[in-house]
């Protein structure tokens, strides 16, 4: 009667051990179970030899001694420093991942890309990317001239470029890359009529001149550029940041009024007035507008100004407020006019150059472009690898 109920058909000696391992440490507790080993004893074949049985007894007697760490081992619970180096790892392999991705799609062939990046020619010198992310200048005959090792820089205005370190701070380097305005600024704009922007330890916007002198204090909550005599800046009015515009004795000459702003070009300037654009004049006041039609319109250049009704209708218009170039989906993106050419871009992310009639005079072809500036552009091949092209399309120069 015991053999039938009991012994199992099974006489492989490995499932018989899993069997074992499975009664004797009985899972929750890891604790040996005499029942549980005397049914595995008589589940095994009737006629195994005692020797066999004796063996596996004086194991079991030894399990039964030897504390067993239980199978469910508790999870470790982080500390707040364990869990922010966690996320912190976690999000820097995510980062890497994205960064991979993202050189995947620009750089199909697999090629080694010289520059990750590259600038648009301001005062002769173009900022380039290299491999580990830092940042240099080249000429125009594609030399490096400032080497790469800057964390983030913008183009070259009036001799000097913004520069920032590894310790998050900006300051101005030369064209021989000479550090002549010391990094220790949170945020910088360009220079602009011989002074530029910089934000303080307070987060407080002011202005320097070339010798980085504080010209205008740190009192604004952001500002902007000089153009044309004027400064774009905002203060906190309690409800939001207001702006208004500058001069260069830092006098609020208009007042801050408005939601958002564009600097002036051209003698007008875009302002926001809760969802309605317009553009004001030197004297603020509304001189075309308010520009119901359109989600957002940029600044005057060459005469025109880029509009769009929505994120994939857009053109341009005149000083008139007339669309000379119509808005619409052909382009999803539409740069300002420079040089006489803007670069637009369709939905499948292909770019390409459009005259001041609306005419496609370069092809779309580019897998990115940038503006024109002192007779160039930069385009990106489909294989990841930066060009400079001339006004008629011509690749002039691969650095």
């Amino acid at each position: 009667m015991l053999n039938d109920c009991f012994v199992c058909k099974a006489t492989h000696y490995s499932s018989n051990f899993q069997i074992l391992a499975k009664i004797i440490f009985n899972y929750s507790a890891g604790k040996f179970c005499a029942f549980g080993f005397f049914v595995y004893i008589c589940r095994v074949n009737i006629h195994v030899r005692m020797k066999t049985i004796v063996k596996l007894l004086l194991a079991a007697f030894v399990l039964s001694l030897v504390p067993v760490t239980n199978v469910c081992a508790q999870t470790k619970i982080e500390t707040p420093a364990e869990r922010k180096a966690r996320l912190e790892r976690e999000a820097a392999a995510k980062k890497k991942r994205q960064q991979q991705d993202a050189a995947r799609r620009h750089n199909p062939s697999n090629k080694i890309l010289k520059w990750k990046d590259v600038g648009t020619f301001h005062d002769g010198m173009a900022f380039v990317k290299d491999k580990d992310d830092k940042y240099g200048f080249i000429d125009k005959s594609g030399n490096v001239v400032i080497p790469c090792q800057w964390k983030k820089v913008w183009d070259f205005h009036e001799n000097l470029s913004p520069v920032e370190n590894d310790a998050d701070k900006w300051g101005f380097i030369d064209k021989t890359g000479r550090v002549v305005i010391p990094c220790e600024w949170k945020d910088v704009t360009m220079f602009g009529e011989g002074l530029a922007a910089v934000r303080d330890k307070n987060d407080k916007w002011g202005y320097v001149d070339k010798t980085g002198k504080v010209v205008i204090s740190c009192q604004w909550w952001n500002a902007k550029q000089f153009s044309e005599g004027f400064a774009c800046v905002a203060k906190w009015m309690g409800y939001g940041q207001q702006y208004g515009f500058i001069d260069k004795t830092g006098k609020e000459v208009i007042p801050c009024q408005w939601g958002d702003s564009h600097g002036f070009s051209e003698g007008l300037a875009a302002v926001k007035n809760g969802t309605t654009w317009s553009y004001v004049d030197k004297t603020g006041t509304v001189v075309l507008g308010p520009l119901t039609k359109y989600r957002f319109i940029n600044s005057f250049s060459d005469g025109l100004a880029g509009v769009g009704i929505g994120w994939s209708s857009k053109g341009y218009i005149d000083k008139t407020g007339q669309e000379v170039i119509p808005c619409q989906e052909q382009y999803w993106y539409m740069m300002s006019f420079s040089d006489g050419l803007a670069a637009v871009m369709t939905n499948n992310n292909q770019w390409g150059y459009i005259d001041k009639k609306g005419a496609l005079v370069i092809p779309l072809k580019w897998s990115k472009a940038k503006a024109f500036c002192e007779g160039l552009a930069a385009v990106q091949d489909k294989d990841g690898i930066w060009h400079y092209i001339d006004k008629t399309g011509k690749v002039v120069l691969t650095p």
